[in-house]
C-alpha cells in the first residue's frame, strides 16, 4: 500500500532541496524510492523522470513507462509535494551565504553517495 502522506513529504523534502540546493530527483527521490519504497533502480529512475516530465524528461520518462518502470501514483504524489517544496526551499536559501551553501550542498551529496555505495 502506498502511503500518500509519506510520498507528499518526500516530494516536499525534495522540493525544498531543489529550491535550496538546486538538487532533487537524482539525489533525493531516486535513493528514497529505492531504500524506502523498495523500487528497483530502473523503477526509481523512471518514476522520478515521470514526475519531472514537462518538458525535460518526457521522452526518457515515456521510454521507462513503456518498459514498465514508472509508478504513476508515486510520481503524482511526489510531484505535488515537490511543487510546493521547491518554492519553500527557494525562499529559505536566499539569505544563506555562498560559502555555507557550497558546504551544505557538498555534504548532502557526500551523504547520499556514501549511502548509495555502501547499502
Amino acid at each position: 500500500m502506498i502511503n500518500i502522506m509519506l510520498l507528499l513529504l518526500l516530494g516536499l523534502f525534495a522540493g525544498v532541496c531543489s529550491g535550496f540546493l538546486g538538487i532533487g530527483g537524482a539525489t533525493v527521490i531516486v535513493p528514497a524510492l529505492v531504500f524506502l519504497w523498495g523500487l528497483t533502480q530502473h523503477q526509481a529512475q523512471g518514476t522520478t523522470l515521470a514526475l519531472m516530465v514537462p518538458p525535460i524528461g518526457l521522452l526518457a520518462a515515456l521510454r521507462y513507462y513503456y518498459s514498465g518502470n514508472v509508478n504513476i501514483k508515486i510520481a503524482l504524489f511526489v510531484c505535488l509535494g515537490f511543487f510546493v517544496g521547491a518554492l519553500v526551499g527557494a525562499m529559505f536559501v536566499q539569505p544563506v551565504p555562498d560559502p555555507l551553501l557550497k558546504r551544505i550542498f557538498g555534504g548532502f551529496l557526500l551523504v547520499v553517495a556514501l549511502r548509495m555505495i555502501i547499502f
